[in-house]
C-alpha cells in the first residue's frame, strides 16, 4: 500500500543562462505580432522526452469511488493527461514511456500504457494528416518500458541500490548516452525512482566526470514528491536541473478557484474531447480522484505543456523563471540548479487555460476530421 501521505498529496488534485538565438528570436516575433502561440516556433528543436507515469489501467476507477480492486483504483488524472499528451506527440522526439509503480496495489504495469497506445493506434492515422512528424503506435509501444513495483510513497534507502535496476531504468541510461546534442527531459507524473535508480547506478560504475556529463544532459520536471527518490535526487546532486511543482500543476483543475471552469468542466470535455472524437477522445476519463467532482483535472499535463509552449516561443525552457503553460519557477538558492513554485502558485498555469484548452480542442477534432 501507498504512503497515506503521498496518497493525500497526489490524489488532492481533488498534484541556465542567457537565451539562445533560437529562443530570443521565438520570443521577439511573438512580443512583435502579439499573437496566440498556435504553432512551433520557425526552427524550434524538438525536445527528446521521456515520460514517467503511475499509469493506471485504462478502465481505471477513482480512488474516491470508495470500491473496485487495488489494482484499478487510483487517480484517473494520469490518462486524461495521456490522452492530451498523445495529441502533442508530434511536438516532441518520444524516447521513452516508463510506466512506474501506481494504483492502490503499488504495481508498475506497462500494460496500461500499451492499451492506450491501441485506441491512438486508431487515430494516428488521421493525426498524421495534420502532421506526419506523428509517431506510429508501433513506434511508441517501441519505447514503452516496465517500472518497479512497490515503489510509490517509499524512501529513497528501500526503492534505490543494488539489484533493484529494471528495463525502464537501463532504458533511460541508454537514451542519456546517445551521441545528441539536446537534453532528455523526463516529465515524472509518480515517483522519481525509475530515473533516480539510473542516476544511481551511473554514480556507481563512472567516474565523477562521467556522471557530471551524464547529469548534464538531464531535465526533470517533477509532479510533486511521491515517492523518497525525489528529495534524494534534490539533496544529492545539486548541479542537477529539477523544477519540482507542488502547487503550479493545480492550475490544470477545472475548478481551481480564479479560473474559468466553463473551459475546463465535464460539459467542455465531453463536447471537445469525449464524443465524437473517437476512441482515444472516448477513454478520457470523466473524473480525476473524486467522481464528485467530474471535469478536467490532468495535474501531470504542466510537466510537458512546459515544453510545448516553450516551443511555440514563450519563453526559453533553460529559464523556468519566465513562465509558460506549465507554470513560473523561481530558484531561491543561486548555487543548485532546482526550481519551485513561483509564489503566485496554480494561477501560473490556469492563466494560460483559454489558449492551451483551445489548442487541445483543435487537436482532438484532427483525430475525427479530415
Amino acid at each position: 500500500m501507498k504512503d497515506t501521505r503521498l496518497i493525500a498529496m497526489k490524489f488532492t488534485k481533488v498534484r541556465i543562462g542567457c537565451l539562445s538565438a533560437a529562443w530570443s528570436a521565438a520570443l521577439l516575433v511573438l512580443l512583435a505580432c502579439g499573437a496566440q502561440a498556435a504553432q512551433p516556433a520557425p526552427g524550434a528543436t524538438r525536445p527528446r522526452v521521456i515520460i514517467s507515469s503511475d499509469f493506471p489501467p485504462v478502465d481505471v476507477i477513482p480512488v474516491g469511488a470508495g470500491y473496485g480492486p487495488a489494482d484499478r483504483r487510483s487517480d484517473p488524472d494520469d490518462v486524461q493527461s495521456m490522452v492530451r499528451f498523445l495529441l502533442y506527440t508530434d511536438d516532441f522526439d518520444v524516447e521513452g514511456l516508463v510506466a512506474s509503480a501506481g494504483t492502490l496495489a503499488n504495481v508498475a504495469n506497462k500494460q496500461n500504457i500499451l492499451d492506450i497506445l491501441e485506441r491512438y493506434s486508431q487515430v494516428v492515422g488521421n493525426l498524421k494528416k495534420h502532421d506526419p512528424r506523428y509517431p506510429t503506435a508501433e513506434q511508441l509501444r517501441a519505447v514503452t518500458w516496465q517500472g518497479r513495483s512497490g515503489a510509490y510513497g517509499k524512501p529513497a534507502s528501500e526503492i534505490l541500490g543494488e539489484g533493484k535496476d529494471s528495463e525502464a531504468s537501463d532504458a533511460i541510461i541508454r537514451v542519456v548516452d546517445r551521441p545528441d546534442p539536446r537534453p532528455v527531459w523526463v516529465c515524472v507524473w509518480g515517483g522519481p525512482r525509475e530515473v533516480a535508480q539510473a542516476i544511481w547506478k551511473v554514480q556507481k560504475t563512472r567516474s565523477p566526470a562521467e556522471l557530471d556529463r551524464f547529469l548534464s544532459k538531464l531535465r526533470i520536471y517533477l509532479i510533486g514528491k511521491q515517492d523518497g527518490s525525489a528529495q534524494w535526487l534534490l539533496d544529492s546532486f545539486p548541479n542537477l536541473f529539477i523544477i519540482l511543482s507542488e502547487r503550479n500543476y493545480m492550475g490544470m483543475f477545472w475548478n481551481m478557484q480564479g479560473s474559468d471552469p466553463k473551459l475546463a468542466d465535464l460539459a467542455w470535455i465531453d463536447a471537445h474531447i469525449r464524443e465524437g472524437h473517437g476512441p482515444l477522445g472516448a477513454v478520457y476519463p470523466k473524473s480525476g480522484f473524486n467522481p464528485k467532482y467530474p471535469g478536467q483535472q490532468e495535474g501531470d499535463t504542466p510537466s510537458f505543456l512546459y515544453l510545448v509552449s516553450a516551443g511555440r516561443g514563450l519563453s526559453d525552457p533553460e529559464r523556468p523563471d519566465q513562465g509558460n503553460w506549465g507554470g513560473k519557477f523561481v530558484r531561491p538558492d543561486p548555487t543548485r540548479n532546482h526550481w519551485f513554485d513561483d509564489p503566485g502558485g496554480a494561477k501560473m498555469v490556469w492563466k494560460w487555460r483559454a489558449d492551451l484548452q483551445q489548442d487541445f480542442a483543435r487537436r482532438a477534432d484532427w483525430m475525427v476530421g479530415p
